[in-house]
């Protein structure tokens, strides 16, 4: 027979240990109070790569006229987006403290398998593309097991996966050989839009939302006796997405089209990526699992001593990693329209660069899924405005390079800042 304890006023709820530390609390001046003490500790997290991120596009805008234009604006988008979903899957591994450089490989195998599996073997499309990210999984699981289990590092596993699976897409397409993707569906993704009253639904659906969720962690912070940063930050946040993004979807759904045809609209992309990055903030910030991630990338012993099953965080991990990095393929796929043996092979360092970049640690336990999007940006941003004018290739691999060592920089000497040591 079990009894049931009185609960006092004073006695906190037991879904306190399930709730995510959020900081310091209190209001605005407390926030920023704390957000100073934590850049002189060291802790910048993406503000590098904002700041930088502004810069670009204020330098592009002065050197070409076309930077700043809607059609722009939208390309940008679409081309953007295989890499932002890239650089949070990487996030995933990242925050351990490990690496897979097999990422962008993985994507290109699964989709070959689909494109062969649907052109050559006749499978309905849904099916194919099942298979394919069946084999993104199976690759994670794989992955997951020899760091985990065995206790090979990340880095000797994935690059083994890197050039094996490059040999695996070239036996599944063919040496020169290549598809396109005739399924409309699947190439709406990256070349249509939504209508314009989308764009405006995408945005109220985002704001409610984020208003849905920042009242539920509230009523949990409050049931567990833990104290609620001041209710007025909440719609300061709510007012900044609504800014920002009416902004952006007003310009978007303006007619970009250079001919009779009207081309409007946010790119049906947009929504799809938003969802991503808010369920793998939502997994990383309110549950057990992402939880586990952080501490694990802390200090992995003391994750161990305290009951945190490590081997199989890592293994779902590298899961997750791998199967988003299919997606990724996916979206890369849908924008170019064809499919070879190729995809993927490239893509996967400007990955960790994006993540990097925006401000995930390499060395694990810190950084979230919105930096690597900020990183991705501020890579596409490069890479877009380096193209309108037209420079040579060379310039947009050394830019990014330089950018890359500069972030790793930043990241080693904040770490040094806020107390790490030197191995």
């Amino acid at each position: 027979m079990t009894i049931n304890a009185p609960r006092t006023e004073a006695s906190p709820d037991p879904v306190a240990s399930d709730l995510i530390g959020s900081g310091v609390e209190g209001g605005l001046g407390d926030q920023i109070t704390a957000w100073w003490q934590r850049i002189r500790g060291g802790d910048m997290g993406a503000l590098p790569a904002v700041g930088g991120l502004v810069v670009l596009v204020v330098l592009f805008s002065i050197l070409s006229p076309f930077f700043l234009t809607e059609r722009n604006f939208a390309n940008l988008l679409n081309q953007a987006a295989s890499l932002v979903v890239l650089g949070m899957a990487l996030v995933f591994v990242l925050l351990l403290g490990e690496i897979d450089l097999s990422a962008g490989v993985t994507g290109g195998v699964g989709m070959a398998l689909f494109v062969v599996l649907n052109a050559v073997w006749g499978l309905p499309w849904p099916l194919a593309l099942l298979i394919g990210f069946g084999f993104g999984f199976l690759t994670g699981a794989t992955i997951g097991f020899f760091v985990a289990r065995v206790g090979i590092p990340s880095f000797v596993v994935t690059l083994g996966l890197f050039l094996g699976f490059q040999g695996l897409a070239l036996v599944i397409i063919g040496p020169g050989g290549l598809y396109r993707l005739q399924i409309p569906e699947l190439r709406a993704i990256q070349s249509e839009n939504l209508p314009v009253w989308g764009g405006w639904a995408m945005l109220a659906i985002m704001l409610l939302i984020s208003a849905g969720t920042s009242f539920w962690d509230r009523r949990r912070r409050s049931r567990a006796g833990v104290p609620n940063r001041a209710i007025s930050l909440v719609f300061i946040k709510l007012a900044v997405i609504a800014v920002l993004g009416g902004g952006a979807v007003y310009v978007l759904n303006q007619n970009r089209g250079q001919s009779v045809v009207e081309v409007s609209g946010v790119p049906i992309v947009v929504p799809l990526v938003l969802l991503i990055l808010w369920i793998g903030t939502f997994v990383l910030d309110r549950s057990r699992f992402g939880r586990y991630i952080y501490a694990i990338g802390g200090n992995a012993e003391a994750a161990r001593r305290s009951g945190v099953k490590v081997r199989w965080i890592k293994w779902w991990a590298f899961v997750v990693c791998s199967s988003l990095a299919v997606l990724a393929a996916l979206l890369s796929v849908s924008r170019v329209g064809s499919v070879d043996a190729t995809v993927g092979r490239d893509i996967v360092l400007s990955g960790v660069a994006a993540a990097v970049v925006g401000g995930v640690s390499l060395f694990g336990g810190r950084g979230r899924l919105m930096h690597a999007a900020i990183g991705a940006l501020v890579i596409a941003v490069i890479t877009n405005g380096l193209g309108l004018l037209k420079l040579p290739a060379g310039f947009n691999l050394l830019i990014t390079g330089g950018v890359l060592i500069l972030a790793a920089t930043v990241d080693a000497l904040s770490r040094l800042r806020s107390g790490g040591g030197r191995v």
